[in-house]
């Protein structure tokens, strides 16, 4: 009899061991299922408030609002893994939606006398390639010259801000969706497409996640990454490239927030140099919300994803129920307070220098 109870104990808390860890209290269940738990306390609560909240169309459309800042977040989520911070994320993703919105707009060759217009998939491709290299601009300033994180991309923040001010004079490019007789429509398709009844930007960014998971679980570089992240010198001394590793997180940052720059400007089809201002926040806020460690080493794709779905779902509730959108700004301030002081419970008080 006590040997079947034993057992009966053991299967109730076998899946809970195998999430949490065999010795897991419910404090821990907590916190590292609290961007989980807060996702569910959202959607039943707002569910309550507006019979308008839990249909399935109005979640299609915050998941594709989400999207935008689930691109950002897993490019952030790489950085932070490593050890450092990218601020420049919002700008870069302003940067490349008004460089799309160039593009788009037709490039002039005076000296030729012509007007070129690339079609889309040379667009997407150059967008990407600027995004790569801000991103790599960014992780040579910190691996080779030695720059803190803060400050090297807190000064592309304002670079990449002022380049897209400059190129549009601080206007917005306009009708993106180009012109049939020049063969470069489509453009649109990213913002406005569905594919089986789902937004094209939600497919995309769950192609990307699923690619950042496997780079992290199955591939050298993310074992690279975590071991770097965790404590660089003894990543380094055992072999480790940790200089390259720390480029290639920035450079993928850069082309998530390029992906973000494109799916953004399409679902407006318009670009502007301010687009993405404060979204740096935002992204931080969904990684430390989905439990990675600000000192660098731990976090998942999947937490990170949960993070932004809290924030973007809590944001989209609010002004369904009518509170004003001036309030998004506070209550993503008052969750990264927040979502930091969880992890400093969580990972025992420790910090690190950025």
């Amino acid at each position: 009899m006590t040997e079947v109870t034993t057992n009966k104990k053991q299967g109730a808390g076998g899946l809970t061991a195998s999430i949490f860890g065999e010795n897991a209290s419910v404090v821990q269940i907590l916190l590292e299922g609290r961007a989980f738990f807060a996702l569910i306390a959202i959607i039943v609560t707002f569910s309550l408030l507006s019979p308008n909240y839990a249909t399935v169309s109005n979640f299609l459309i915050m998941a594709n609002h989400v999207a935008i800042f689930g691109l950002l977040s897993i490019g952030m989520l790489l950085v932070i893994l490593n050890g450092g911070i990218d601020l420049s994320v919002g700008s870069v993703l302003g940067l490349t939606g008004v460089f799309a919105g160039f593009l788009m707009q037709g490039v002039e060759l005076e000296s030729a006398g012509v007007i070129l217009y690339p079609p889309v998939w040379a667009v997407v491709v150059l967008t990407l390639g600027l995004g790569a290299f801000v991103g790599a601009a960014n992780g040579v300033l910190i691996a080779y010259f030695r720059v803190p994180a803060f400050v090297a991309t807190l000064g592309t923040l304002y670079v990449a801000r002022g380049v897209a001010l400059l190129m549009t004079n601080g206007l917005t490019f306009n009708n993106l969706s180009g012109d049939p007789s020049l063969g470069n429509t489509g453009f649109d398709w990213l913002g406005f497409n569905r594919i089986g009844g789902v937004p094209v930007g939600v497919l995309i960014l769950a192609a990307v996640a699923i690619a950042a998971g496997l780079l992290l679980s199955r591939t050298a570089f993310g074992r690279w990454l975590y071991s770097s992240g965790g404590n660089e010198r003894a990543a380094e001394l055992s072999g480790v490239p940790v200089k390259r590793v720390q480029i290639s997180v920035y450079v993928l940052s850069g082309m998530c927030a390029a992906i973000a720059g494109l799916v953004l400007s399409s679902q407006l089809t318009s670009a502007g140099p301010t687009a993405g201002t404060t979204y740096e926040l935002t992204a931080i806020a969904a990684v430390v919300v989905g439990g990675a460690s600000l000192m660098g080493g731990r976090g998942t794709v999947r937490g990170t994803l949960l993070g932004a779905f809290v924030i973007g779902f809590l944001s989209d509730g609010l002004v369904i129920i009518g509170v004003s959108s001036y309030w998004q700004t506070v209550f993503t301030g008052a969750v990264i307070v927040l979502a930091v002081m969880l992890n400093s419970i969580q990972y025992g008080g420790k910090a690190r220098k950025l």
